[in-house]
């Protein structure tokens, strides 16, 4: 099970990382260039909040089944702390994509209440472009498939 879970979260990230980017893209031009906000934007953040809700629980699921979490037991927390891989995989990462997760979520509800376009692209801009910067510095690259 552990390595299905990971394939799909591997290959779900990728949707992820490619459209925040395009989110954050589109939200950034949209600011700067005084666009209107159309519905091809709103599709964009809402699909964007989907799929990273989505590789969430994939990564949850992940989480618990992955070999890596029961080194908790097995370690302790100085263990844990003290090795980095297993602390990328058992904290870092997690709590990273949280975060990013919970960025892009405060964004795209921040963003809905905003009446014009100019505050709804720069609140978009700034809450997704941060989520893709701490999403990108916590990836495990070298075990990315």
């Amino acid at each position: 099970m552990y390595q299905t879970v990971q394939f799909i979260h591997s290959y779900w990230a990728y949707l992820v990382v490619v459209m925040l980017t395009i989110a954050a893209i589109s939200a950034i031009i949209g600011w700067v260039s005084g666009k209107e906000y159309s519905a091809g934007n709103f599709r964009i953040s809402l699909f964007t909040l989907i799929v990273s809700h989505i590789q969430l629980l994939i990564g949850i699921v992940l989480y618990f089944v992955a070999p890596y979490f029961k080194m908790w037991g097995e370690v302790g927390m100085s263990g844990v702390m003290g090795d980095d891989t297993l602390r990328l995989y058992n904290m870092e990462h997690p709590l990273m994509m949280i975060i990013a997760i919970v960025l892009i979520t405060v964004g795209y509800s921040k963003h809905k209440k905003k009446l014009t376009s100019t505050p709804k692209f720069k609140t978009l801009a700034i809450f997704y472009t941060i989520a893709l910067v701490v999403l990108l510095s916590r990836i495990p690259w070298n075990a990315w498939l």
